[in-house]
């Protein structure tokens, strides 16, 4: 295990050659660098992974180096590995690999940013490595440092393609967004530290029992505030949706394996604190209980394609937060692996389609693809049952081990709230499915290689990521059911309630495939009144946005703009007036003429002389 180190080291590796090559670098060259190592991490973390199995030990420390020493507070850069961070060391480097995979050959030759294909796999590595920093720190200031890393390349990689000025504000709107709960974060940090005197997670935890519960609970609420903005969930979840500005992969990247999983790691790291204040725990719940339902009938209105899966992974977050309140915290970690294997074969497949119908989003102008694009349709079908929670696929088992663990520990209304969510997601992913791959012809479609310079650099990704969507419920079942602790708590698998929730995807497919496929006609209800407006709302995201810009933005800048020319800007131009006038008048002394400074060293050298002799 003593190869730890390499893990983030890897990827790190790859973004110096990238950066310090300023795109120098032949694109098969960049190719190999920004994917092999990625690839060679997720073999380190393979080999390591099985080290650490065998050897029996809880966790593995790796001290790196001490990063500061001001008296006792000394904290050191240390790697930790345990059950928690394996997992999410695997999902990271595993499913990022795949994702740089793809990426090779969607982004070759990528006429909308010349030489910017290396700066692309140069923000991917910086990305992947300040996500292992966070999901490997024992030290919260080095989870913090990861935690920052990916807000940095997240606006980086959102706004990859900054000549247009729309994705610019995507990636500006997520950075903003999520710093208002990376904030909420740093004082939760700050206040902590104040109360223990450490930052060292485990050293944290084990003191927790001791403090003040009203302490506690709000050092949790601090904590969740920045989740929240990381992952995407109600009321920070404005900035995700906007996000697809970035390439898909970035996307894939972003919702499936790293940055929007980086809150429920967050909340599950710190589950020792989190024990010692239900009110906490049932906030966290709550909150992914609405989200979850929030953007599952969002989704249901949505046109543009990855924007329907945007949405659906606030959602997939959303049982994640409420698993880790009901107390289901491996069946959060098991959800966070498989939707990690479901959502990146989603993203990407969805990147096949839209690179084979010329960069076109929009739903509507798709249909009748299932034959003219067979890999990426299947792919998708396949991700699309995970996404459903189809029985038996990996969504299936990590959804149910959630839901069926909110009943027996929440009771009905968190079941209940999950169920009909499962449902509405069954629903908006038939629709999306039937309007894109079936009916009509709308727009003729071309290769979706896009002229890499393999098709197997794209397609087998896609065969890998879809057995792991098939098979990836099982091995948690096999393996992280001994590693993470239980992942379903209920007395039986085939109790009524297990039944119920194992049907009502079942029978939300037909009923979505029906209606789709216009056997039942619904249309009227749609082009009513009231289905105009349930429309409307649900596509304007219920209207975050709206009130955002009218209570927040809009007073602003129109105090901004009330307060321009005020005293301070006065002060302003007062100063850089007096600056600027020294600097003419410092300028004239320069005036280029040898005889001018021959004088001036004369004049002075007098004035020293009268000085030493006391004259002056």
């Amino acid at each position: 295990m003593e190869h730890l180190w390499l893990v983030p080291a890897l990827p790190l590796l790859g973004f110096l050659v990238l950066f310090l090559t300023e795109g120098r670098l032949p694109d098969r060259v960049v190719a190999v660098v920004g994917a092999g190592s990625v690839g060679l991490a997720a073999l380190v973390a393979l080999f390591v992974g099985y080290q650490f199995t065998q050897s029996g030990v809880a966790s593995h420390p790796q001290v790196l180096w001490t990063w500061m020493a001001v008296g006792s507070f000394a904290p050191t850069v240390t790697l930790h590995l345990d059950s928690l961070s394996l997992v999410m060391m695997g999902v990271v480097t595993g499913v990022g690999f795949l994702i740089h995979l793809y990426a090779t050959g969607y982004m070759w030759k990528d006429h909308e940013e010349p030489r910017g294909y290396s700066r692309f796999f140069a923000y991917m590595n910086l990305f992947v490595f300040a996500m292992l920093m966070l999901v490997l720190g024992d030290n919260l200031l080095v989870l913090f440092l990861g935690w920052e890393g990916v807000g940095l390349c997240s606006y980086l990689l959102i706004g990859f393609y900054h000549r247009d000025g729309a994705n610019g504000y995507a990636a500006r709107k997520a950075f903003v967004v999520t710093r208002v709960g990376d904030t909420a974060l740093a004082l939760g940090l700050f206040l902590l530290f104040w109360e223990v005197g450490t930052l060292h997670i485990q050293d944290a935890l084990d003191q927790a029992a001791a403090l003040d519960k009203t302490t506690v609970t709000v050092i949790c609420l601090l904590l969740l505030g920045g989740a929240v903005g990381k992952s995407a969930q109600v009321p920070l979840q404005t900035w995700l949706p906007d996000a697809m500005a970035g390439p898909t992969p970035v996307s894939a990247l972003i919702h499936a394996a790293t940055m929007v999983t980086a809150g429920v790691y967050l909340i599950a790291r710190m589950q020792g604190l989190y024990l010692e204040s239900a009110d906490a725990r049932h906030v966290v719940a709550l909150v992914g209980l609405v989200t979850l339902l929030v953007s599952s009938f969002t989704a249901l209105a949505q046109t543009d394609i990855k924007r329907i899966l945007a949405y659906s992974t606030m959602s997939q977050i959303g049982y994640m937060f409420m698993a880790l309140g009901v107390g289901a915290w491996s069946a959060a970690i098991f959800h966070l692996m498989t939707h990690a294997f479901f959502k990146a074969l989603l993203f990407l497949a969805a990147g096949s389609v839209i690179l084979a119908m010329h960069h076109e989003q929009d739903i509507f102008k798709m249909g009748g693809l299932r034959k003219k694009l067979p890999v990426p349709f299947w792919s998708m079908a396949i991700g699309s049952l995970g996404l459903m929670a189809f029985p038996f696929t990996s969504g299936f088992f990590s959804k149910d081990a959630i839901l069926l663990t909110a009943w027996t520990e929440a009771g009905w209304l968190y079941w209940g709230g999950g169920v009909l969510a499962a449902g509405l997601t069954a629903l908006y992913t038939v629709r999306m499915m039937v309007i894109t791959f079936w009916g009509e012809t709308k727009t003729e479609p071309h290769d979706a290689s896009h002229g890499g310079f393999s098709r197997t650099n794209m397609w087998l990704p896609l065969v890998a990521l879809c057995a792991l969507s098939i098979g990836g419920g099982w091995f948690g079942i096999g393996v992280l059911d001994d590693t993470l602790g239980a992942l379903i708590e209920v007395d039986s698998h085939f109790s009524p309630v297990a039944l119920a929730t194992m049907a009502m995807p079942i029978l939300m497919i037909g009923l979505g495939w029906l209606i789709f496929t216009g056997r039942i006609n619904v249309q009227g209800l749609v082009d009513s009144a009231v289905g105009r407006g349930l429309r409307r709302f649900f596509a304007g995201g219920w209207g975050f946005d709206w009130v955002y810009d009218r209570v927040f933005v809009g007073p602003f800048v129109w105090f901004a703009k009330a307060n321009k020319g005020d005293f301070v800007d006065w002060t302003y131009r007062l100063t850089a007036g007096v600056v600027r006038a020294t600097h003419y008048v410092a300028a004239l002394t320069q005036s280029g003429r040898l005889r001018w400074y021959a004088a001036n060293m004369a004049a002075g050298l007098v004035v020293l002389l009268l000085f030493v002799a006391g004259w002056l």
